[in-house]
């Protein structure tokens, strides 16, 4: 079966209209893969032509608010559209935490679901957490998933590699350069990565350069590793753009990288 990338999300905390929170959607014939879960994301699905039902097997790569807080939509708003398998969700340490307080937070909810004329499925409300570590994490008739460490600051972070029948996707989740992603991206079919403008981050202010710089990948940074790389295609999503345009982006790149490239939009599939 034919595997297609779809970008659902390509934001950033920053508030963009046009680009909804980071998610990344995996699809083989009917079976549906997430990364990430950012604001909007079952909406995106639905825009994708994704049915939010079918939307039961999730990959977060760290806790930051822009890539979690799409969370509870994705646990309660394919439930009350009939889903009727538990929600299985893989990640790092405190997903577990995350997810009893978010069923906490919703009790009420989903009490008057159950006990008011709704026709509730239970099975489609449970949500089973997985904490992860590096290796193979999920496998299926369709799908072998790998995770990787990556480097994000405080943050327990991963990156995800996925192998289907007929490609195979690297994300990087956020984080600045990584070994263990170039190791596991070499030869790939396509390389989703995060990127901010290294020229534009000149401009900013001190505070931003030291953080951007230590915990995200710059597009001359970004060159270097799909130089080592050599992905079929680059990918880049969750642009921070530091008053750059996306041309302008995409010049700093490739500039340095002779490889094909695009910059990702939401909806965009490849």
């Amino acid at each position: 079966m034919e595997t297609r990338v779809i970008l659902l999300g390509t934001g950033t905390p920053n508030i963009d209209p046009d680009r909804s929170g980071p998610s990344v959607a995996i699809v083989v014939g009917k079976s549906t893969y997430i990364v990430d879960f950012g604001p909007g994301i079952v909406r995106r699905a639905m825009a994708a032509g994704i049915k939010s039902t079918s939307l039961t097997k999730a990959f977060l790569t760290h806790l930051h608010s822009d890539h979690t807080i799409g969370y509870p939509d994705l646990i309660f708003t394919p439930a009350v559209e009939g889903r009727n398998e538990p929600l299985e969700v893989y990640g790092p340490k405190g997903l577990r935490d995350m997810t009893l307080h978010i069923q906490e937070a919703y009790k009420e909810d989903v009490r008057a679901r159950f006990d008011g004329l709704e026709p509730a499925k239970e099975r489609g409300y449970a949500v089973n957490a997985h904490e992860i570590q590096e290796g193979t994490i999920y496998r299926d008739d369709h799908v072998e998933v790998e995770s990787f460490r990556v480097d994000h600051g405080s943050l327990e972070a991963y990156g995800y590699k996925f192998i289907t029948s007929d490609k195979t996707f690297v994300i990087s989740g956020d984080t600045r350069p990584s070994s263990n992603l170039i190791e596991k991206a070499i030869d790939c079919d396509i390389l989703i990565h995060e990127v901010y403008s290294a020229e534009g981050l000149k401009e900013r202010p001190e505070e931003w350069i030291r953080y951007h710089s230590s915990v995200h990948t710059s597009t001359y940074e970004l060159a270097e590793i799909a130089n080592k790389t050599k992905p079929v295609l680059l990918v880049l999503y969750h642009q921070i753009f530091c008053n750059r345009t996306e041309e302008q982006l995409l010049v700093e790149i490739s500039d340095k990288y002779e490889g094909k490239l695009v910059s990702g939009k939401d909806l965009d599939v490849f």
